[in-house]
């Protein structure tokens, strides 16, 4: 006999009943072929940094080569929202898939071959970024399409999450392991096979129709239009966007930058800021499994509740904290980050229409990272200016602050499961 999960409170359910979701055939497929992929992903940027230090290559060399793979991404976004909705998602991951696997592969060929100037890396890096441009907005409008039912999407955005967490932590460590063994090259092997196996469970999909794709103007900018237009009509996304992209400006940038100069003066050096991000990848980790099978009432309140820990790093670092108080608050950002990212991409998933969910996801992430560039290229200027405690302490201020004022908007604070429509 079927199990009402739904009505099931959270803390009351068994395991098994957490995991329903995986009992969903296509939601199964989907999740099994992505956290493969995701593991090759991870992997890659560790091959490449080294490809690029093997071949002679200096900090600039590397510096463009990794801005070579963000720009594009930021460039495409838009576009793949509208693409997303008008090919349909699976189609645009399918091609993405193959397009960021053959990338590998060429790539590991040039080094095999021992012919991969900085040039060329480069240039393959650029499309890989194109086709991850592709990727994330198809990927947030496909998600509803792998449940059948409407209660289980948090579940599987939960445990989509959890895959991401876990791989950022096994990916960089096998990487790693396979590099120092047979070098850069067999990383960017196994990564294009991994991106094989994710269009492989893509292209085996049977995903319900849902009526013509596309946003129905007359071209990609009509249909960009009319994107804006929907995303600019709810308050609670583009308020949630904007807080999330003065997030990356303000608190995440500077602590990436100014973290492990910390830790270096203070801390005891790399060791100490490596423990600090590995137990900040646990504790989202730890996140994903107390979200399995809970619902809360107010999902979007919860989750900026839930990034108010985001205040708590920082602030230790600021305060010249011991190594036990920044790992704790690292633990307790980790904690909120998978939160966060659960019940902000069931909401969107939830209220906004199938036909449009592509270009919005589009526009949110785009609002998202825009300002992440400027923040990194910021945060060592200002701390010369204002020093290393100031910037990271006027992070952990404006996080409560703009969580305080987020919860006090009503579009964010009583948003209820129960309101959202049918898609």
């Amino acid at each position: 006999m079927a199990v009402d999960t739904e009505r099931i409170p959270a803390r009351r359910r068994r395991l098994g009943d957490r995991l329903a979701v995986l009992g969903e055939r296509e939601f199964l497929w989907f999740f099994t072929g992505y956290t493969t992929s995701l593991v090759g992903s991870s992997m890659a940027p560790v091959a490449v940094a080294f490809a690029v230090l093997d071949g002679g290559g200096g900090g600039t060399d590397l510096g463009w080569v990794m801005a070579a793979r963000i720009l594009p991404v930021v460039l495409v976004l838009l576009a793949g929202g509208v693409i997303a909705d008008r090919l349909g998602s699976r189609r645009v991951m399918l091609g993405s898939d193959l397009l960021r696997g053959l990338v590998q592969a060429l790539f590991a060929g040039l080094l095999l071959a021992g012919h991969a100037p900085v040039w060329a890396m480069v240039a393959l890096v650029a499309v890989w970024g194109v086709g991850e441009g592709l990727f994330m907005p198809a990927f947030g409008a496909i998600v509803p399409g792998l449940v059948r039912r409407k209660e289980l999407l948090a579940d599987a955005n939960t445990l989509l999450g959890l895959s991401r967490s876990v791989s950022t932590v096994v990916g960089p460590a096998a990487a790693g392991l396979l590099t120092a063994a047979w070098g850069p090259a067999a990383v960017l092997l196994v990564d294009a096979v991994t991106y094989g196996v994710g269009a492989f469970a893509l292209a085996a999909l049977r995903l319900p129709g849902r009526g013509p794709a596309g946003g129905g103007g007359e071209s990609m900018i009509d249909d960009l239009r009319s994107g804006w237009s929907e995303f600019a009509s709810r308050p609670w996304l583009w308020l949630t966007t904007a807080q999330m992209g003065l997030f990356n400006l303000l608190v995440w940038a500077p602590f990436l930058v100014l973290g492990p100069l910390t830790a270096q003066r203070d801390l005891g050096g790399a060791r100490a800021w490596g423990l600090v991000m590995g137990v900040y990848g646990a504790g989202a980790v730890l996140g994903g499994l107390l979200m399995l099978g809970r619902r809360p009432a107010r999902p979007l309140a919860v989750a900026t509740v839930a990034g108010l820990g985001w205040a708590l790093p920082s602030g230790a670092l600021a305060a010249g904290a011991s190594l036990p108080w920044v790992v704790a608050g690292g633990l307790v950002a980790g904690v909120g980050s998978a939160v966060c990212g659960t019940l902000y991409g069931t909401t969107m998933q939830e209220w906004v229409p199938v036909e449009l969910l592509g270009r919005l996801t589009s526009f949110g992430a785009l609002g998202s990272f825009v300002l992440g560039p400027l923040g990194l290229a910021a945060a060592g200027p200002l701390s010369g200016r204002f020093g290393i405690g100031g910037v990271l302490l006027l992070g952990s201020v404006w996080q409560l602050a703009a969580g305080a004022v987020v919860l006090g908007i009503p579009a964010v604070r009583n948003r209820r499961w129960e309101e959202a429509p049918e898609n």
